[in-house]
């Protein structure tokens, strides 16, 4: 366990706005799209839009997520996931993998990623099928 926080803690390379995958097998689209979907996982739907016409109250603080596969590479978006700040120091975007110097974090969530990195390679994975607008 304290290895797995530890090699999520580190720092991770970023080259021209990409960042490489995070595990050597590649994600799964299907789970990524439930991870995008899930309102206790991701919850990405509270701030963006998203192609999953069941899921009602999609947010609008963010980007829509529809034909983002084809505006940003799978680095590009990894990279965003990882750290979003790292493209743009003012973004409400949490980094949905842990790093030093998270302030304001609940007790239950503090030093915890909230996606593991096969979490993030497969919203990577669906995400990067995305690709009409």
């Amino acid at each position: 366990m304290l290895a797995t926080f530890l090699a999520a803690a580190a720092p991770l390379p970023a080259v021209d706005d990409s960042m490489p995958p995070l595990t050597t097998s590649p994600g799964d689209p299907a789970r990524g799209r439930a991870i995008v979907a899930s309102r206790q996982q991701g919850l990405c739907l509270l701030c963006h839009a998203a192609p999953i016409p069941e899921e009602r109250f999609q947010g609008d603080l963010a980007p829509d997520l529809k034909g983002v596969g084809a505006r940003l590479t799978p680095g590009q978006i990894r990279l965003r996931l990882v750290d979003a700040s790292r493209v743009n120091p003012d973004t409400i975007m949490p980094p949905y993998r842990a790093t030093p110097g998270l302030r304001r974090v609940g007790r239950a969530w503090q030093d915890k990623p909230i996606l593991t990195d096969p979490q993030i390679e497969d919203v990577v994975a669906w995400l990067a099928t995305l690709r009409e607008d």
